[in-house]
């Protein structure tokens, strides 16, 4: 059975991880939401067995943090991931970070990966097996609502008429 969404990130937010504004900094966000995406991304199949057997990783090419609502030292987190759409080479995805006992959405990140050739250190075609659990994935993911902030992008400001 696939999880819709992967849900099973857990973290709390480490003293080291605020800011001089008593809340957790902007950088920590990314991290959270980088070891959530180790584990969606071990779901998927690419984990270190990957690598080593195949040669073949990840690597971000874009991403897009929204903030929305502060988070402080020992709050829990619940961060959930789920498959946007996928290529040969390409994996697009979500994950929302929640406060895991209050139930607010702290945080959003939309993020495209690159299957990348270890060895060539090039974007590569990822392999059948990898693509299928990926359809598998998106194919349970499809069902759920697109997220409010996907597909967000910041707007040019229009300049002021003199």
């Amino acid at each position: 059975m696939i999880e819709t969404p992967f849900d099973r990130h857990r973290a709390v937010v480490l003293p080291e991880w605020i800011d001089y504004n008593g809340h957790m900094n902007v950088a920590y966000y990314l991290l959270a939401f980088d070891r959530a995406t180790d584990d969606f991304f071990g779901y998927l199949g690419l984990d270190n067995a990957h690598r080593e057997a195949r040669g073949g990783s990840t690597f971000a090419g874009e991403i897009h943090l929204t903030y929305q609502r502060e988070v402080t030292e020992g709050t829990p987190l619940r961060i959930t991931s789920r498959l946007l759409g996928f290529d040969d080479k390409r994996i697009r995805f979500f994950n929302a970070m929640f406060h895991a006992e209050e139930g607010f959405l702290a945080a959003t990140m939309e993020s495209l990966s690159l299957y990348v050739d270890l060895q060539r250190r090039r974007v590569a075609v990822m392999p059948a097996q990898i693509r299928e659990r990926l359809a598998a994935v998106l194919a349970a993911h499809d069902g759920l609502a697109l997220p409010l902030e996907a597909g967000r992008v910041i707007a040019k400001p229009a300049l002021p008429t003199l």
